[in-house]
């Protein structure tokens, strides 16, 4: 599975930016598939339901099928929000037979794992920027100035977002500007019409 993981703050953009690319990979005749990740215990199922009952009973996996849509519900082993767990990237297998026909796959949030992400900053909500806490954080998504230490990419050229994730998880396409390596001063600091080098 390859996938990119959108992550910043609350009320950033997250979902809309998740979106947003959906579209414009469906655009480019690509398959996408989403995942939502949250660090909070929802119960996914209907309490009281029938699928419910069955694991409230004991079962191990509970399937839904109807005529418009699947489900599938098992239990996932806990892992804490500050500390990496050693099954943080090992999870997302169990999605692997789903999630086959899709060319990428776009997780909102998971802070915790291996993979690439993207950071979605916007400066009105006065939070700081978070890519410097997390692994393998690769560019910051804003349409704000900020003094950052990695490739900034406006936010409002999805495009150019799209074109960045394709190069991340090695999706052909035509080949991007290498960002350089030297961080200074100038990182962040551009206009939505310029050309933003990765």
């Amino acid at each position: 599975m390859k996938r990119i993981h959108i992550i910043g703050g609350k009320n950033h953009g997250k979902t809309t930016l998740v979106s947003d690319l959906v579209i414009e990979f469906r655009r480019r005749g690509l398959q996408v598939g989403t995942i939502k990740h949250t660090h909070h215990h929802h119960e996914l199922d209907s309490p009281g339901k029938d699928s419910h009952r069955h694991r409230e009973s004991g079962a191990s996996v509970v399937g839904i099928l109807s005529r418009s849509m699947n489900a599938v519900f098992w239990p996932n082993e806990e892992a804490t929000e500050t500390e990496r767990s050693p099954l943080a990237d090992e999870r997302y297998k169990t999605f692997d037979s789903a999630f086959a026909s899709c060319d990428l796959v776009i997780v909102e949030g998971d802070t915790q794992t291996a993979a690439p992400k993207l950071e979605v900053w916007r400066a009105v909500l006065g939070t700081d920027s978070k890519a410097d806490q997390f692994e393998n954080v690769r560019a910051i998504i804003s349409d704000d100035v900020g003094a950052f230490c990695l490739p900034t990419v406006p936010r409002s050229g999805v495009s150019a977002i799209a074109s960045l994730i394709m190069k991340i998880i090695e999706i052909p396409s035509e080949p991007l500007t290498d960002h350089k390596d030297k961080c200074d001063s100038q990182l962040g600091n551009h206009t939505p019409d310029e050309k933003t080098p990765y």
